[in-house]
C-alpha cells in the first residue's frame, strides 16, 4: 500500500512538472549552466536522493554521470536511501547502485558520518536534496555531518541550492538546547529556519556549529529566480516527494503544524491515510465539537473541519478515527508549530482524561523532546495545557538567530 500511494505522488508530481516553465533556476541547472568548472577534473562524491533533480525530472547522479570532464565515483544516502526505497527510520545499508555500478555508501545506518574509508579517493563532495525547512526532517542533519567529515579529510563541499518549502521569511520555534542534540536536533537552530539549504550550510559553517567548530571548504551554487517570499507553488518547479508521507508541495506546512504531536503516537496526524500530517484524530473525539472550538480561534487562514476515517496502515490502520482535518489557506501567516498545541488545549478541555503525554510511552515522551529540542517544551506546556504557557519559551533565540542568519542570506 506504501508503495503504491508513493507512486501516485510521483506521478502527480511528474504531470506538474509540465505545467509551465519554472521561474526559479536550482544549483544542479546553474551548475549545468557553467559547464561543470567546480567539478572538472575530479573524482566527486554525491550525497543525493531522488529529489536531486533538474526541472525536468533528469536525475542530478545521471546528469554528473554523463558531464564531460567530471568523474563521479561515489553516491552517498540519507535516509530512505539514495533511490528513495526505505522507509522512515529504516537502516540502510551499502551497496552497489545496479544502474550506474557506482558504490552506494549509507548516511542512514552503520554510521550517519561519511568515514574515512568511505571518502577515499574523493576529490570533492557533492550535496543535493531538497529539504522541507524543518529541523527534525533529517536530510539537514545528513548535510552538516557530512560538512565534518569533509573538514576532517580536507575534502572540498559543495552545495547546489534548492528553495526552501516554506519559504525564506517563516521562522519558528525555540533553539536546541545543550544536552538535546540528536539527528533530529542535530544543531542549535529553530525548528522552522528559514534558510535554503545552502544558506543553511553557510551557517553552520562559519558560526563554528560543526563538530568541534571544523570549517570545510565551503563552495554554495546559488539557484537564479528564488526570492525569500517564496513558497515551493511559486518556484514553477516540479514538487518530488521527499519521503512517502511528504508527497506535496504544500505538505511541509502540515508537517510542521502537526509532526511534534505525532512522535507521541497516541493522536493520528495523517499518516497511514491520504492526507498525511493534516489530521488529528483518535477514537475518543467528537470531530464536530472539536472543529467548533478550533475555529473559534480564529486561526489567521486556517479552517477545520469534522473527519471520519479509518487509516490504511501504520499504528491506527483499520480503526475508526474521529478528528479534524486542518485546511491552511495560501500565505497565511499562522504559527504552524502553535496549531498542534491548540489541538491539544481544545482537546483537554473537552477530554481532561485524554491527555496524549500522559497516554504516550516514556519513549515516546523522550522522542518528543528531541524533536522539540528540549523538555522545557513539554513540561511548561503540560502544567495547564495551554499554548500561552509555552508560546514565550518557543520564541526564545528567535530573534538573536533571525539576525545572525541574516549574512549569510544569498536571496
Amino acid at each position: 500500500m506504501k508503495r503504491a500511494f508513493a507512486l501516485l505522488f510521483i506521478i502527480v508530481g511528474t504531470a506538474v512538472a509540465f505545467a509551465g516553465t519554472p521561474g526559479v533556476i536550482t544549483g544542479i541547472e546553474v551548475l549545468r549552466g557553467e559547464q561543470f568548472t567546480p567539478l572538472k577534473g575530479k573524482r566527486v562524491g554525491l550525497i543525493t536522493n531522488p529529489t536531486g533533480v533538474d526541472s525536468r525530472l533528469r536525475s542530478t547522479i545521471d546528469i554528473l554521470k554523463s558531464a564531460p570532464g567530471v568523474n563521479l565515483v561515489a553516491l552517498f544516502g540519507p535516509e530512505h536511501g539514495v533511490r528513495g526505497d526505505h522507509d522512515a527510520g529504516t537502516s540502510v545499508e551499502s551497496y552497489t547502485d545496479k544502474e550506474t555500478g557506482l558504490p552506494v555508501y549509507s548516511l542512514y545506518g552503520k554510521t550517519r558520518k561519511a568515514t574515512p574509508e568511505m571518502l577515499k579517493g574523493i576529490d570533492v563532495l557533492v550535496y543535493d536534496i531538497q529539504d522541507i525547512g524543518c529541523r527534525s526532517y533529517t536530510f539537514i542533519s545528513t548535510m552538516g555531518l557530512a560538512m565534518e567529515a569533509a573538514a576532517e579529510n580536507k575534502i572540498p563541499f559543495v552545495v547546489l541550492d534548492r528553495p526552501n518549502p516554506l519559504g525564506g521569511l517563516r521562522m519558528e520555534g525555540n533553539l536546541v538546547a545543550k544536552g538535546f542534540e540528536s539527528f533530529v536536533s542535530q544543531y542549535p537552530i529553530p525548528y522552522v529556519y528559514g534558510l535554503t539549504c545552502g544558506e543553511l550550510a553557510r551557517y553552520l559553517n562559519d558560526e563554528g556549529l560543526l563538530a568541534g567548530a571544523a570549517r570545510c571548504s565551503l563552495t554554495v551554487i546559488p539557484m537564479k529566480g528564488w526570492k525569500r517570499g517564496m513558497t515551493f507553488a511559486g518556484t514553477g518547479l516540479p514538487w518530488v516527494p521527499t519521503s512517502p508521507h511528504i508527497p506535496e508541495a504544500r505538505s511541509p506546512e502540515y508537517y510542521v503544524c502537526s509532526g511534534m504531536l505525532g512522535e507521541l503516537g497516541v493522536v493520528s496526524e495523517g499518516v497511514g491515510y491520504t492526507v498525511p500530517f493534516q489530521l488529528f484524530a483518535a477514537g475518543w473525539i467528537d470531530p464536530k465539537a472539536v472543529a467548533d472550538k478550533l475555529n473559534m480561534l480564529e486561526l489567521p487562514g486556517v479552517l477545520f473541519r469534522p473527519i471520519i476515517f479509518n487509516p490504511f496502515y501504520g499504528k491506527f490502520k483499520e480503526q475508526e478515527l474521529h478528528g479534524v482535518q486542518v485546511h491552511i489557506a495560501p500565505g497565511s501567516t499562522v504559527n504552524l508549530m502553535s496549531i498542534q498545541f491548540l489541538f491539544m488545549q481544545v482537546n483537554n478541555e473537552l477530554y481532561p482524561e485524554k491527555n496524549p503525554f500522559s497516554l504516550a510511552d516514556p519513549g515516546r515522551l523522550r522522542s518528543f523532546d528531541r524533536v522539540a529540542g528540549s523538555d522545557s517544551v513539554r513540561l511548561l506546556f503540560t502544567q495547564r495545557m495551554m499554548y500561552e504557557d509555552v508560546k514565550p519559551f518557543m520564541e526564545k533565540g528567535l530573534n538573536q538567530f533571525k539576525e545572525r542568519a541574516k549574512k549569510y542570506m544569498l536571496y
